[in-house]
């Protein structure tokens, strides 16, 4: 699941941030649910959020342990539209679904994939943000940019272990030898030291790779990625006020281009994925 920018001032974005640890009394701390139904919110005037703040660049706690990424970034967008103040809720990411279902926030922004199993607990918005897999190989390597070139018995394809990118390998390139590795980094360095043909990932940990060991990899010039998914925000069950607005916010950010203006900032990419028609 899961990233370089400046940090999150709330008191220049015009919002309150409330960083929490998983505890009925920090949770409480943090601001109270009241139910507010036209709104669609818990607390009239605050839009109270879960997240998982540890998957760099997409939402992370910087180096003044501040909320950072791509996700705080959209969301003091949303904050500011709404005309709402912004309090965000750090919890391990088992137990967002949970405080969702319980009002301890208004919604969950971690990247979720709106699953048939999350859709009978929980509702989901239209997707916000893409992840596409991609293929890395060494910066050097000029063979033919197909999937059949690397699907062979000669060549070895990594990823990392229990990963997504894992189980797309297998899928994609049957014949070919896959090594697995505990961590990311791992799996690449194989590839920029030739031990190994590519690295199955996803775009933007290619990209924080190259910016930390540049003219090492590359991403394979495929005729298309390897696999293009969406992550939406949940909402509770029902909330379709919420959702509507939510909704209208999001098809409005990617109809103006500032949703992709903020994907390539905060993921380091050059071009952000197509999004899902419907606006």
């Amino acid at each position: 699941m899961v990233k370089s920018m400046k940090p999150w001032s709330v008191a220049r974005r015009g919002a309150i941030a409330c960083v929490a640890v998983v505890s009925a009394l920090s949770l409480a701390a943090c601001g109270k649910s009241g139910g507010d139904g036209g709104s669609g919110l818990n607390e009239s005037g605050t839009l109270t959020v879960g997240m998982n703040l540890q998957f760099k660049p997409e939402m992370y706690l910087d180096s003044a342990n501040q909320p950072a990424g791509y996700d705080v970034d959209l969301l003091n967008k949303l904050a500011k539209e709404l005309n709402v103040k912004l309090v965000i809720k750090n919890l391990d990411f088992n137990g967002l679904i949970p405080g969702l279902q319980s009002k301890k926030f208004d919604l969950v922004s971690v990247g979720l994939t709106a699953t048939d199993a999350r859709k009978k607990v929980v509702d989901f918005t239209r997707a916000y943000v893409p992840y596409t897999s991609v293929l890395a190989v060494r910066q050097s390597d000029d063979s033919p940019a197909q999937v059949a070139t690397y699907n062979t018995s000669g060549k070895i394809i990594t990823a990392l272990q229990g990963s997504t990118g894992e189980q797309l390998a297998k899928k994609t390139f049957p014949n070919a030898k896959l090594q697995t590795y505990s961590d990311q980094n791992s799996a690449l360095l194989q590839v920029a030291t030739g031990r190994a043909n590519g690295s199955v990932l996803e775009d933007y940990i290619l990209a924080q790779y190259q910016k930390s060991n540049p003219n090492q990899l590359k991403k394979a010039a495929l005729p298309k990625p390897l696999d293009l998914s969406y992550g939406a925000w949940a909402v509770q069950k029902g909330n379709s006020t919420l959702a509507g607005k939510l909704n209208t916010f999001l098809c409005k950010a990617q109809t103006d281009g500032s949703l992709a203006a903020l994907y390539k900032k905060d993921f380091g990419v050059t071009d952000a994925p197509v999004m899902p028609a419907g606006c």
